[in-house]
């Protein structure tokens, strides 16, 4: 069966990747929710998707620059502000923490193509296994040197590769990496590369697919989970086809 990922929860209706927006994706059907993480200037890992607080938050400036407890004091309630009040920046540990009174999984993506946070791959792990999570995380990164490492430090947690535009023979490239699964663009993966990727064991989960018909289509097709920020479409499309 196809699952639901929230898309840094339910991001179409909420403000991205905060604890209200996973508490709303879980209520409003998902079975996982997707974030993203970097490091604070003091080595916190802090659930964040730009490399600077600008667009999301009323602060400004890079994420790396700041120490968690001052990037606690800033609002991420986003455009959703009026809605829900203050939201702070989690921190990594807080949602895993709220993990462990449900039964979601969780698709942590590593941020580090752009910014090269050392120590990012160590510390997220650490953080997986002091909660016992191993089972149902799923590490993702655009950095495939990162989810490489991730797979030699530790490879009974699933690691997955992001891309934006095609692959020749994805499932074969995962493979080669050590990676169970690709998260690609929607718009840059066909029918028959879903159907072949499935086939030879490789799972396929695509991303962000806020689109009812293209849902259906992916549905259809059999694709491990789909990643959305509107858990709640998804989740009516997947009673279709249970």
């Amino acid at each position: 069966m196809t699952i639901i990922f929230g898309h840094r929860g339910a991001a179409g209706t909420f403000p991205e990747n905060t604890m209200v927006s996973f508490a709303a994706a879980a209520s409003l059907g998902a079975q996982g929710i997707e974030l993203d993480v970097q490091l604070a200037k003091d080595g916190t890992i802090v659930v964040i998707h730009d490399e600077t607080v600008s667009r999301t938050t009323n602060g400004k400036g890079a994420v790396r620059t700041y120490t968690y407890d001052e990037l606690a004091k800033l609002d991420a309630s986003y455009k959703f502000g009026k809605q829900v009040g203050f939201c702070p920046i989690p921190m990594l540990e807080q949602v895993l923490r709220w993990l462990c009174t449900n039964s979601l999984f969780i698709n942590i993506e590593l941020k580090n193509n752009k910014v090269p946070y050392h120590g990012l791959e160590e510390e997220v792990v650490t953080l997986i296994r002091k909660y016992e999570m191993e089972q149902r995380t799923i590490l993702s990164s655009f950095n495939h040197y990162s989810m490489a490492k991730c797979h030699q430090m530790a490879p009974d947690i699933e690691t997955a590769l992001l891309y934006k535009e095609g692959l020749h023979s994805p499932w074969a490239y995962a493979k080669k990496i050590g990676a169970k699964s690709i998260h690609p663009n929607y718009k840059y993966i066909s029918n028959a590369i879903i159907e072949l990727t499935l086939a030879n064991e490789v799972e396929v989960r695509p991303y962000t697919v806020n689109n009812e018909d293209v849902m259906r289509e992916l549905v259809s097709l059999g694709v491990s989970a789909i990643i959305t920020d509107y858990p709640e479409v998804a989740r009516q499309v997947q009673n279709m086809y249970k």
